[in-house]
């Protein structure tokens, strides 16, 4: 029998996931028997020390890697045993990657890395005005309405990775996860980078997932998981989530 609770509001269901990593000949587990439900709308924010299992946990949640064990239920889709093309199929149209290092193509400008996530999902064609002006309209969303046919090597740190964060809503996701989103970042940048997820995360109802070192964003999030040891410690409650302006860094 189960041990979660799912209710129509479940997005992301894991039920005993065990992720074990084969190395030479120790087996390494970086996820110990987890259990966790997110809901539609949460704004969650992943806390532990390098080799906790936070990172890993976001890797399978979206469907970068596979579970050793246990089942992971997204939208109401069972990826467990995807195979790659699945996985990757899954990926285009559920999921939404904010990394810490952007990944920004540099050769093309903040629309045109936009108008290529827009591309993968099959919400634009090349070419396509209408396309161009939903790229415009997310570029505007994260303030960046005056660098739209800049390249990356034209934008400053935030500015790039507010352009990913565009990028990440282009196909209005159900989830978006961010790697460290503010590492990289000051703290008037990474506070832009944060309002902003807070931002659609309210607007459009996102699910947003953030794995961070950076303990004061906890004070911004619906809800915070501690992790250690492969498994999740503690789960805390924010009855009243600061506005990410306020967070003290």
């Amino acid at each position: 029998m189960s041990k979660v609770t799912v209710t129509p509001e479940s997005l992301v269901v894991l039920e005993d996931v065990v992720k074990t990593y084969h190395m030479g000949e120790v087996d390494v587990t970086a996820l110990n028997h987890t259990d966790l439900v997110l809901d539609r709308g949460e704004f969650v924010v992943i806390l532990g020390p390098s080799g906790s299992g936070k990172t890993t946990l976001l890797n399978l949640i979206g469907g970068i890697d596979s579970p050793t064990a246990g089942r992971i239920i997204i939208d109401g889709e069972d990826i467990s045993h995807y195979g790659q093309r699945e996985l990757t199929l899954f990926r285009r149209r559920t999921v939404g990657f904010v990394f810490q290092f952007f990944n920004l193509i540099p050769t093309l400008t903040a629309r045109e890395n936009v108008d290529f996530a827009l591309q993968l999902s099959g919400r634009g064609r090349r070419g396509d005005d209408r396309g161009r002006e939903d790229s415009a309209h997310l570029l505007a969303k994260v303030g960046l309405s005056e660098r739209l046919e800049h390249f990356p090597s034209q934008l400053s740190g935030g500015e790039q990775q507010r352009v990913a964060v565009a990028r990440a809503l282009a196909k209005k996701p159900a989830l978006v996860l961010g790697d460290e989103p503010t590492g990289n970042l000051d703290f008037r940048t990474g506070t832009l980078v944060l309002s902003a997820m807070r931002e659609v995360n309210r607007l459009l109802g996102t699910t947003v997932v953030i794995v961070t070192h950076n303990q004061p964003l906890a004070a911004a999030a619906d809800r915070v998981l501690h992790f250690r040891e492969g498994r999740i410690s503690r789960i805390e409650v924010n009855a009243h989530p600061i506005p990410p302006e306020d967070v003290e860094w």
